[in-house]
């Protein structure tokens, strides 16, 4: 009997013949992509198949099982939101507002934990604690974080220790903000395969932020304070949250990242 080749599977599998491959299945950046898939692949066969799923659409950062963010190699498996370049505004003001020795941190809605784990790499002594409702995402933010932090199960701060109530520092939230009515227009990759807890935002992308916001004023520490992510257009919407929720108010831009960062403070 004669053998039938795999359709599905790239015959030729020269970098040449790659990256005109992943063009061929509309990457942008099909060069530098094809570049991280053949150092990944151990073998050819698993170049292939990496090279088959990439052109079918599933993100290149779950193709390769890692992001890159803020210089580190963050694990991000098959179904887990990806970590966004433009959330590297968000360490950065967070890293502008320490103060203090050990800092108290909090990271909601921390998908795989790229954002604790970053501020965990950057900051000494930290006392650190994540949050995330989806059990895939909790599961890959654990290893992450490993040691340097606690991961917790469930909605918000539901599943939180009583003893971290007043003496949060700093509490970041990439909470989803994109409105249900856009989560349609967003790029194939992101819709098809990230979690839709993780994207969607409500009627206006802000049903999260607000509840973050609403019960801030337990867990922050006098004078600490809350950063979330948002967008240019969305930042009014959350300063109002911000507001009412009795926090201090500042919003930061980040041309370069196309980032967008409210902060809330709560009083002294």
């Amino acid at each position: 009997m004669t053998a039938t080749a795999d359709p599905g599977r790239p015959t030729d599998l020269s970098p040449g013949a790659v990256v005109t491959r992943l063009r061929a299945a509309g990457c942008v950046f099909a060069e530098d992509e094809a570049e991280l898939l053949l150092a990944a692949a151990r073998t050819p066969d698993e170049l292939a198949a990496m090279v088959g799923r990439r052109a079918a659409g599933l993100p290149l950062e779950h193709v390769l099982g890692w992001a890159e963010f803020c210089g580190l190699r963050i694990a991000v498996d098959q179904g887990v939101f990806v970590p966004r370049r433009r959330t590297e505004h968000l360490v950065r003001r967070a890293l502008a507002l320490v103060s203090g020795p050990a800092p108290v941190v909090l990271d909601l809605c921390c998908g795989s934990g790229a954002v604790g784990a970053a501020l965990a790499a950057a900051l000494d002594g930290i006392e650190l604690h994540a949050a995330d409702i989806d059990p895939a995402a909790v599961r890959c933010a654990r290893r992450n974080l490993g040691p340097a932090g606690q991961v917790y199960e469930g909605d918000l701060y539901e599943p939180l220790p009583a003893t971290l109530r007043g003496r949060v520092g700093i509490l970041v939230a990439n909470a989803p903000y994109v409105p249900t009515d856009a989560i349609g227009l967003l790029p194939p990759e992101a819709r098809d395969h990230e979690p839709a807890v993780a994207l969607d935002g409500g009627s206006d992308g802000l049903d999260v932020q607000r509840r973050v916001a609403a019960s801030a004023h337990r867990w922050l520490a006098p004078g600490g304070h809350l950063l979330v992510e948002t967008s240019e257009r969305q930042a009014p919407l959350t300063v109002a949250a911000f507001t009412a929720a009795g926090l201090a108010t500042e919003v930061h831009t980040c041309d370069d990242l196309t980032a967008t960062v409210v902060t809330g403070t709560r009083p002294s």
